[in-house]
């Protein structure tokens, strides 16, 4: 116990803070998405993860105070895996790029067993919705918000290009295809589609009181 120097009780290290392997925090990440692709959010228990990574329930509120620290936690790490979006020095090759990584992530076989349920569970959870949205989605979209910035800088679109519509028109129809009617996606449909986005981005209408460069005119 370090002497403080006055009158005051010394500090302790407080219970749990001693260093945290990273075996066990592995076995535990491993064990946590086997659970919510096999339980679901609402059945997930913190006895599950511990007894399937074969470890106590204290060294998992030793790293989470609770289940949904412990799920937004490790679902934003790996959704962080997808979230590098290069500049590729075209909006052509930006918005490949962005479809290749998005088909990755909703084909990644986790993925594909955890999302349908992670988003039912969310419109019943106010507090896990609003962590994932800030944790997992607000990333993602600050990242995705590059490629129609860097389109707009460099002239490829025009400046009346609605950045927020624009990533929705960017991600939806991937999404759509794969994650609601469950079709597959050629390379070569892919290709197409980034085509069929370049086509929206690059023919918007001219809006009242702007002039051909897109910008307001007086």
């Amino acid at each position: 116990m370090a002497a403080t120097g006055d009158n005051t009780r010394p500090s302790r290290t407080p219970a749990g803070a001693a260093v945290l392997q990273a075996d066990v925090t592995e076995a535990i990440r491993q064990a946590f998405f086997a659970e919510l692709a096999e339980c679901g959010y609402g059945r997930l228990s913190i006895e599950g993860v511990a007894r399937r990574a074969g470890v106590g329930k204290p060294a998992i509120y030793r790293r989470w105070r609770s289940k949904q620290d412990m799920a937004v936690a490790l679902i934003s790490e790996a959704a962080s895996a997808y979230l590098d979006m290069p500049d590729t020095g075209s909006l052509q090759g930006d918005v490949i790029a962005f479809l290749r990584a998005e088909y990755a992530a909703l084909t990644d076989p986790l993925a594909k067993a955890i999302i349908p349920d992670l988003l039912s569970e969310a419109n019943r959870n106010p507090a896990l919705e609003a962590a994932l949205l800030q944790t997992v989605r607000d990333p993602r979209r600050t990242r995705a918000a590059a490629i129609i910035r860097r389109a707009i800088e460099r002239g490829e679109v025009a400046d009346t290009l609605n950045p927020d519509l624009a990533l929705d028109v960017l991600a939806g129809p991937l999404y759509w295809r794969l994650a609601v009617v469950h079709q597959p996606i050629s390379k070569e449909e892919l290709v197409q589609l980034a085509h069929m986005l370049l086509g929206a981005f690059t023919c918007l209408p001219e809006l009242p009181g702007h002039g051909k460069s897109g910008r307001a005119t007086s």
